[in-house]
């Protein structure tokens, strides 16, 4: 698993969900993660969550931590378990480092019934992928949110809480991987 933490602003507009995505942008050949930030506004003819679609629920952040993760395997049911385990992950990172009380709702975080994510799992003819943003800042979001600058998370520090997630992500699959390799078979 690559990991890359761009600092360069980006905003995500639901194009960078795409195969190849970091290999094109940043050379990244395999498994990888990206994380950046920047506004998020995706448009519902950019939207893969057709359930959004329909409740015409278009996402919009001010300011946004973002993640793309790539998986080069077609089993979309595997990346959504990856989204779950990807949220959980960010989930106890936050918990432990900001000591606060999220709740995850499958591949949501709450705090009280303030939303601090979105996220997404897809497939393309490649790979499987993985979208997820953290609200940074919590103004003029369609829903009620918390961001992180709200949970007294420094603005200056946002991205080496980036880091620290995928990394943590990476060790974890990267685990999975071995684990796999240790085990004689049965029966």
């Amino acid at each position: 698993m690559l990991v890359r933490v761009e600092e360069k602003e980006i905003k995500y507009d639901g194009r960078q969900l795409s195969s190849l995505w970091a290999f094109r942008n940043f050379g990244l050949q395999g498994d990888s993660i990206v994380c950046f930030r920047g506004g998020c506004q995706v448009e519902l003819t950019e939207m893969v969550d057709l359930a959004d679609v329909r409740a015409n629920a278009p996402i919009y952040s001010e300011d946004m931590l973002h993640f793309i993760i790539e998986h080069f395997d077609m089993d979309l049911e595997k990346a959504v378990v990856r989204q779950r385990l990807f949220i959980a992950i960010i989930k106890d990172c936050l918990n432990r480092q900001a000591k606060v009380d999220l709740i995850r709702k499958g591949d949501d975080l709450y705090c009280g019934e303030r939303k601090l994510s979105v996220s997404i799992a897809t497939a393309s003819p490649v790979s499987t992928l993985i979208h997820t943003g953290l609200n940074v800042s919590s103004r003029n979001t369609p829903v009620p949110a918390i961001g992180l600058l709200d949970m007294g998370w420094p603005s200056q520090d946002i991205l080496k809480l980036g880091q620290t997630i995928a990394r943590a992500y990476q060790e974890e699959t990267g685990g999975i991987r071995l684990a796999r390799c240790k085990v004689r078979g049965v029966g």
